[in-house]
């Protein structure tokens, strides 16, 4: 089973993965936490806003790679290729990567999101925190909110809307993977 948490910046993603890791019933998964900060300081990427070109394609390969080293196995990700998607199209729309990087992502995105069995989008109901490496610029953050939700409505995409507290959240996880094909 292949669960993956998206949304914006700040909403809760990390937190709740890491609250899995820590819960018996999941321990037969494995865990992938966020990759974009981690290729940021391994190539010294700019992201989020400050994104180019190179720092789309590597992100998105990495999904790529997530789907390979993870494909017939229990995982959990901390982002998908949705993300992928969502932070290309506001690079392509602030035309700061040409519409063949655009292309090229929502070409991965159509091929590997149906191999997601369950879509945990993390609503943004939570105040944004400023960590020193997520952008903690509120305008930014509401762009890219924006952009989910015109991709989760155009792709018809099946997302769990996860709301409210941690608790609340993880109410709802334990939920909708009990559930799972019942």
């Amino acid at each position: 089973m292949v669960i993956s948490f998206t949304g914006a910046q700040s909403t809760g993603k990390s937190t709740l993965l890491t609250k899995m890791q820590t819960d018996e019933r999941f321990r037969k998964f494995n865990f992938v936490p966020e990759i974009t900060r981690g290729l940021k300081k391994k190539y010294k990427l700019d992201i989020n806003e400050d994104g180019d070109e190179f720092t789309q394609l590597v992100t998105v390969n990495s999904h790529l790679y997530n789907y390979l080293d993870f494909k017939d196995k229990d995982v959990v990700l901390d982002r998908c290729i949705l993300d992928g998607l969502i932070y290309t199209m506001y690079q392509y729309q602030k035309k700061k990567i040409p519409i063949e990087m655009y292309h090229y992502t929502e070409y991965l995105f159509k091929k590997l999101i149906g191999s997601i069995d369950i879509i945990l989008y993390t609503e943004p109901d939570i105040p944004l925190v400023d960590d020193g490496e997520r952008s903690a610029n509120k305008e930014f953050r509401d762009i890219i909110i924006s952009l989910f939700e015109e991709a989760i409505n155009h792709f018809d995409i099946k997302v769990i809307r996860l709301n409210g507290s941690v608790d609340n959240r993880m109410k709802t996880i334990y939920n909708i993977v009990d559930n799972y094909g019942k």
